[in-house]
């Protein structure tokens, strides 16, 4: 290949992987939500080193982490239902802000010293409420901004940007703590939300594909669920995400105790172990960003290599394995998530988009308090490997699902579901048909 062609490839490949940047609005959402990311995981990790310093003790920061996430399991389908009823950019805009008043709120009690534990736990319920209510609007919201031939694209480079933030975040608040305090960082992260509510106030909103809202109705929520459940491009990937979810994504629990009991690595292998899985997510990101594809054979290949990177990481014999094994499994686990939640948006109907995208969300990380206390006593009953093995084989089986369902499929073909889900812009054998 000439050295002209061999930029002029390069080019395209650097088109393909940040497509969506060229959209105007999606790209000032995208520097608005850079920002507001990094706050958030200073966030994140300054909480739990609070926690800890009041209390020094880890069960009252598992209570904390309850409290925060609870509200997803909970109250995350209604949130589809408002996201489904209202102005979602209009939305963003009000929960946004009120995200950042819980920030700030937490950051003067603190810099005053007069946090208590009861406090930070309700500011917690207060965040997770807030993202029951927001994170459905935003995953609906896409969509609106990039059109659906773009979406894929866009919810891939967001899958890199949260991985990125989840790298610099914690480190930064590390510095902060160490040199000026911990009430700073939470400061910080109420002034980030400044950065994505002006993008969202300023997009341009001739340039946006929005959806009309749903009358209001009762029974709304049960329509969402009786939706999803009827339709199998719907219900599948919902399952495969909640057993995923329950018994995979658990790292938070299972990492920690494989870096210090089970290869012996202490703290620093432990940092070098989740840096790892954040470079290959990373990785992982911007590869589906320019070649990924959406539909049920993707989303099923996914799993299965998520099953394979699982495997390897709960075998590894050294830290050396277990950081390559790591890296292969932040790379497949974007690449699930990404096809998957681009699949469902695909082929929901617009009016139960919202809805649908809620109980993503529920799948992917409401499961969290029934998914950490599982995993922790199978940790605490036969170690972290059989942790991290349970949460393969929780993708193989979820794999199996899928490929039960495409075969089913398959022999429907020509039914009216098919019909629906390639006017969706999804093919169960590989990639999205055209829009």
């Amino acid at each position: 290949m000439s050295p002209h062609h061999a930029q002029e490839a390069l080019r395209d490949t650097g088109r393909r992987t940040f497509a969506a940047l060229a959209v105007p609005n999606y790209r000032r959402f995208f520097v608005g939500q850079a920002t507001s990311l990094i706050g958030t995981w200073m966030q994140m990790a300054a909480q739990s080193w609070l926690v800890l310093s009041l209390t020094g003790s880890a069960t009252a920061l598992g209570v904390i982490v309850a409290l925060q996430t609870l509200p997803v399991l909970l109250l995350a389908p209604y949130g589809g239902v408002i996201a489904d009823r209202v102005d979602k950019r209009r939305l963003m805009v009000a929960l946004q802000t009120a995200m950042g008043l819980q920030a700030l709120i937490l950051g003067v009690l603190t810099i005053t010293g007069s946090v208590r534990l009861w406090e930070i736990g309700v500011l917690a319920v207060v965040l997770g409420l807030n993202n029951a209510f927001e994170n459905p609007a935003r995953q609906s919201f896409m969509l609106e901004m990039v059109g659906a031939d773009t979406l894929r694209n866009a919810v891939s480079l967001n899958s890199v940007q949260v991985n990125v933030a989840r790298a610099v975040g914690p480190a930064v608040a590390g510095v902060l703590i160490a040199t000026v305090g911990t009430g700073e960082c939470f400061l910080i992260n109420a002034a980030s939300f400044v950065a994505v509510v002006v993008s969202l106030v300023s997009m341009e909103r001739s340039k946006l594909y929005p959806t009309p809202p749903a009358p209001r109705a009762s029974g709304q929520l049960r329509e969402g669920l009786s939706y999803a459940r009827a339709t199998p491009e719907i219900i599948v990937p919902l399952l495969m995400m909640a057993l995923v979810g329950t018994l995979a994504y658990e790292f938070q629990v299972s990492l920690p105790v494989m870096a210090s009991h089970a290869l012996h690595a202490g703290a620093e292998g432990y940092g070098f172990m989740t840096a790892a899985m954040g470079v290959g997510a990373i990785v992982g990101g911007l590869v589906v960003a320019a070649r990924g594809r959406t539909g049920l054979r993707p989303v099923t290949l996914a799993v299965m290599a998520f099953a394979i990177a699982l495997a390897l990481a709960a075998l590894a014999p050294t830290l050396a394995v277990e950081l390559i094994a790591l890296a292969l499994v932040g790379g497949a686990s974007v690449s699930f998530m990404s096809s998957g939640n681009s699949t469902l948006q695909l082929a929901a109907d617009p009016a139960m988009r919202g809805r649908v995208m809620a109980l993503w969300f529920v799948a992917l990380q409401g499961t969290t308090p029934i998914g950490g206390p599982l995993i922790g006593v199978v940790i605490s009953l036969a170690g972290a490997r059989t942790g991290l093995g349970v949460g393969a084989l929780a993708c193989v089986l979820a794999a199996g699902i899928g490929l039960g369902a495409r075969r089913r499929l398959r022999r429907a073909n020509g039914s009216p579901l098919s019909a629906r889900a390639s006017a969706a812009g999804v093919s169960y054998g590989g990639a999205a048909t055209p829009s």
